[in-house]
């Protein structure tokens, strides 16, 4: 978050627009990969905020390697998110309004490795168990893909 954390510099914890994104990881069980994060102790899609000069996608796969060592073969857009229901306060009381481009990934390499900075665990979850402590700003997201998976 380097570019943010330069902005947080010179406008402190006011509300931000913080453009990013996240990554649905589905493994062959079709099980939803989760990390527990360091900062609100809630259960989360890996992603982040996007750097000066990144695409979206870059952002997505560059954030799914740092904070779970998964290298993402192919990335499918699944939704972007914005708008009031998107506004965060972070524990330390950082302010943002996200606008998260969430792709899915169901093709990827590597071994799960959590980045302990951001992660404190990672775990596939079966859809209908997934934990209670689901991070605000990726409710969303994970509600949706719950509904589009059990239609299918």
């Amino acid at each position: 978050m380097g570019y943010i954390m330069d902005l947080r510099k010179i406008v402190g914890s006011r509300p931000l627009l913080m453009v990013g994104a996240s990554v649905i990881v589905v493994n062959k069980n079709k099980h939803l990969l989760l990390q527990l994060r360091t900062d609100n102790q809630c259960w989360g899609l890996p992603g982040g905020s996007l750097e000066i000069g990144e695409t979206l996608e870059d952002a997505a796969s560059r954030e799914l390697a740092e904070e779970t060592g998964l290298i993402a073969e192919e990335l499918q857009l699944f939704n972007v998110y914005s708008g009031e229901k998107f506004y965060y306060q972070y524990p330390h009381g950082d302010e943002v309004y996200n606008v998260i481009t969430t792709y899915i990934c169901e093709q990827y390499n590597g071994t799960l490795k959590a980045d302990f900075t951001e992660v404190k665990e990672l775990k596939f979850f079966e859809l209908q168990s997934l934990p209670s402590n689901i991070s605000p700003p990726d409710k969303q997201a994970i509600e949706d893909f719950k509904l589009g998976t059990s239609s299918k």
